[in-house]
């Protein structure tokens, strides 16, 4: 069981949201915010910077930082939601790019679809303004033990 994972499940535990973003400096760098929603489901959000602009003509954010933005969501959601300790590995990522994402806020959601003993899968939507305009949607798959 790694050091990481049993902070991980501490800061969980004791739902400190932002202190598990904090702790994966790639989400930290990004500037991933997390939290709950009314109903007490993730809810991943990204406040606009404009560093994260990647058509300044537009302007658009960068499709880079929306499917890292989106992996990390998923990669969080999952290890929120296990009871195991172990890390899980990310096999396979794939995102459709929907419409472009504005300068402004955007937000993430994420669904286990399957879980197995090795296996998990993971859908990701994002919006901005209005959660039935995606502006990009994600599919994951983790693997969860090594044997």
């Amino acid at each position: 069981m790694s050091d990481f994972m049993e902070r991980f499940a501490e800061l969980r535990d004791q739902k400190r949201f932002q202190d598990v973003v904090n702790a994966i400096p790639y989400a930290r760098l990004m500037g991933v915010e997390l939290g709950e929603d009314e109903s007490g489901e993730l809810l991943f959000s990204l406040p606009f910077h404009e560093r994260n602009v990647g058509n300044t003509v537009l302007p658009a954010l960068h499709g880079g930082l929306i499917g890292g933005f989106l992996e990390n969501a998923a990669l969080i959601h999952l290890i929120w939601n296990r009871e195991s300790l172990e890390a899980p590995k990310i096999v396979d990522f794939s995102l459709d790019y929907l419409r472009s994402g504005r300068p402004k806020t955007l937000y993430a959601r994420c669904e286990i679809t399957k879980q197995g003993k090795r296996v998990a899968h993971v859908l990701i939507e994002a919006w901005q303004e209005d959660r039935s305009k995606p502006i990009a949607v994600a599919r994951a798959h983790f693997l969860l033990t090594t044997s």
